[in-house]
């Protein structure tokens, strides 16, 4: 199947992070695009299933981002119910963005996989914009960073290179059946990370090491997080911090034809944020 510009692409999150930047991308190449999100003139939300039928309608192409974390456990169960209703609806293809490593993410890339559409994953690495439009930015602001990521080498990759490929693998024939891995180009320790956002802003920003149980206090304190999400939370970084992604791939550049984002280019344009 091949996407025209007559084809109205669904992008759900896409008021966020990575979602907002897939929509620029389509935009820019003159596809019609829907924006998924509760704000929406059109709203979505994941938690409100009354809402997933009108913004397919007439949808022929989704990026699927499930928030907050593809290895929630009501994820799995949400995707499919969502992919069955696109594809009763009419959509050709969907592109899902998971999370590299992570196994709690596995019943949701099933459910896109099984789904009978023409499907792509996206396993990213961290984000480097968690640090200046993410979870870590009011940390950096406040000084300390204080994350269960110890010393564990992490390939963060940038927004921009995820939107890239998932425009290309939304309106591109040629990845239908793919599971792409998607990293930046070298490995650092979050503290490596806040080293460099401290010495490119001039802030003083520190990493402190906590553990999982210690981090999880703050959730609960801080943000009021139920314990049962706190767990849950907790799980998801034991497994993705354990090592098993302290290895790069070359997929952005063999896509895109170009080198992935250095987080050092990340740092320097974002560093007005933090100032």
């Amino acid at each position: 199947m091949t996407t025209t510009k007559n084809d109205t692409i669904l992008v759900t999150a896409g008021t966020g992070k990575v979602g907002r930047r897939v929509a620029d991308r389509l935009a820019a190449k003159g596809f019609p695009v829907r924006i998924g999100s509760r704000s929406a003139q059109l709203p979505f939300d994941w938690e409100d299933r009354s809402t997933w039928g009108p913004v397919l309608d007439g949808v022929r192409a989704a990026f699927v981002m499930y928030t907050p974390d593809i290895g929630d456990p009501l994820a799995g169960e949400a995707i499919r119910a969502f992919s069955e209703l696109a594809v009763a609806n009419g959509v050709r293809r969907l592109v899902l963005l998971s999370a590299r490593g992570e196994d709690q993410a596995a019943t949701a890339e099933a459910a896109v996989r099984e789904s009978g559409a023409e499907w792509t994953v996206l396993q990213a690495a961290w984000f480097n914009q968690n640090f200046d439009e993410g979870v870590f930015t009011d940390m950096v602001l406040a000084g300390a960073v204080a994350f269960p990521a110890g010393q564990v080498l992490e390939p963060f990759v940038d927004s921009g290179d995820l939107a890239d490929v998932a425009a290309i693998a939304l309106i591109e024939d040629g990845h239908a059946g793919q599971t792409y891995e998607l990293t930046g180009p070298r490995l650092l320790t979050f503290g490596d990370a806040v080293a460099a956002i401290a010495k490119e802003s001039g802030r003083d920003v520190q990493y402190i090491p906590v553990t999982g149980a210690e981090f999880g206090a703050v959730l609960t304190a801080e943000f009021g997080m139920p314990d049962e999400e706190v767990a849950g939370m907790i799980d998801i970084f034991a497994t993705l911090l354990d090592g098993r992604n302290a290895h790069v791939t070359d997929t952005v550049r063999q896509l895109l034809g170009r080198a992935p984002i250095d987080f050092a280019d990340y740092v320097r344009d974002a560093v007005g944020a933090w100032k």
